[in-house]
């Protein structure tokens, strides 16, 4: 199987041989490993004087860049970060790392559209509005998911993208910001909505979200993603509490904990490895990763100590 069939025989819960599927929704250390910046760390705001042999250089120096971290690591998949993120400049990217590596690997962007935790300036506004405006607030809700899918229209008509990384964050270690009632008026009908009709388009959808998921999981659930992403440990979600609950109905995604890759022992993450592939395999569906991503800061050597793990130990027999 080449790259991206596995990784969609994954989201499908199909049957795979050799290796689970890996992929990490950003890897941020390309400095390190490659001696170049990230294209999400590029200030482009002079991207309007840039003559287009420029512009071209700078598409294909980010569309390397990802191709080389998929090839790199054994990645499945790759999450296209389009930087400026404009359109146009979203389909030259799709296009130009599709036209270098065909169908290898499976090529997913940013869609979701949901409200998530406002940030820290706004949070007061965003509670203040769900007492004094609800209907305002959800006709908002209404017309960012209508946007969200001309563009996927749009992108659908021209490239020839796999699919959808719904990146909305829910939920803090202690719980979601939103109450599960709450979160059953403001986001649910909206992700259930965005989910439909993009796989009405023919596109696979993950959805990410960090914290403390289980108070609100069966809504996820209900919503019919391909995917779950996080299965956050430092919030106490455990893959095989999850895996027991709804692995006959959705891939997972994740679970090797961060904050051990990050200021653990080695033995504490070859745990953490060990027990998201020991929880996560069986019956298919399952996407090796770890419960965020390659961030800035975390030591290069842990993430090495992980995918030895995932080699060693994650084939289907």
């Amino acid at each position: 199987m080449e790259h991206r069939e596995k990784f969609i025989c994954a989201l499908e819960r199909k049957k795979i041989e050799g290796l689970v599927p890996h992929f990490e929704l950003v890897f941020f250390l390309t400095m390190e490993a490659f001696g170049k910046v990230h294209p999400s760390h590029r200030n482009y705001s002079q991207w309007h004087q840039m003559s287009e042999k420029e512009r071209q250089l700078h598409r294909n120096d980010m569309a390397d860049i990802y191709i080389k971290t998929a090839e790199e690591f054994n990645h499945s998949a790759i999450f296209l970060h389009p930087n400026p993120w404009t359109i146009e400049e979203t389909i030259r990217l799709i296009d130009i790392v599709r036209e270098k590596t065909g169908n290898k690997y499976f090529l997913m962007i940013h869609g979701d559209a949901t409200f998530g935790i406002p940030s820290g300036d706004k949070m007061m506004e965003f509670v203040q509005r769900i007492a004094d405006e609800p209907n305002k607030l959800k006709a908002e809700a209404e017309e960012m998911v209508n946007d969200a899918l001309k563009r996927a229209e749009t992108i659908r008509k021209k490239t020839n993208l796999d699919g959808f990384a719904l990146c909305a964050d829910y939920c803090f270690n202690s719980g979601p910001f939103l109450s599960p009632s709450m979160f059953s008026e403001f986001v649910t009908p909206y992700l259930e909505k965005l989910i439909r009709i993009y796989r009405d388009m023919g596109f696979y959808t993950i959805k990410h979200t960090d914290g403390n998921i289980m108070p609100i999981l069966d809504q996820l659930v209900q919503c019919n993603p391909h995917a779950l992403h996080s299965l956050d440990p430092q919030a106490g979600v455990d893959i095989k509490k999850v895996k027991e609950l709804y692995g006959n109905r959705i891939c997972l995604i994740g679970n090797v904990n961060c904050g051990l890759l990050q200021t653990g022992t080695e033995q504490d993450v070859i745990e953490s490895c060990l027990y998201a592939l020991k929880n996560g395999m069986p019956g298919y569906g399952y996407i090796f990763s770890t419960s965020n991503c390659i961030y800035t800061g975390m030591p290069f050597e842990r993430y090495k100590l992980m995918l030895d793990v995932w080699k060693k130990y994650g084939t289907y027999e």
